[in-house]
């Protein structure tokens, strides 16, 4: 089993699939990385020799930022809109969507779940 990043990759997948579990990479990345490399596509985790796993840890290292750099960076991206006090940080804060998404129907990922308001009693005249 190769260990890549910190995350153990599945050692009965091919290479450029396996690549995508690592946090930051996805399949194009991981095609990019496999031509650099030097590696077939077809060729599975199990069948790589250490030199190999070795020069694909290298080039991600070198070249791309993955896993916890990664997170800390998007982490310290939103920290800092919020601080800034820009209309993107004030929708992070209140937790709903920061990209223009509609939201009075929609948007219950990042709302939560919907909570039920107790009737009203009409009162009639």
């Amino acid at each position: 089993m190769a260990r890549i990043s910190g995350v153990n990759l599945p050692s009965n997948k091919r290479v450029e699939v396996a690549l995508t579990y690592i946090r930051g990479i996805g399949i194009n990345t991981a095609r990019h990385i496999c031509k650099n490399v030097g590696i077939s596509d077809d060729k599975r985790v199990n069948n790589l020799t250490d030199q190999e796993v070795v020069k694909i840890r290298e080039f991600i290292e070198k070249s791309y930022k993955v896993e916890g750099d990664l997170r800390s960076e998007v982490s310290l991206n939103i920290k800092r809109l919020t601080d800034l006090g820009t209309y993107r940080g004030l929708r992070h804060r209140k937790k709903l969507p920061t990209r223009g998404q509609r939201t009075h129907t929609n948007a219950r990922t990042r709302k939560g779940k919907g909570i039920a308001i107790a009737n009203k009693k009409k009162v009639t005249a």
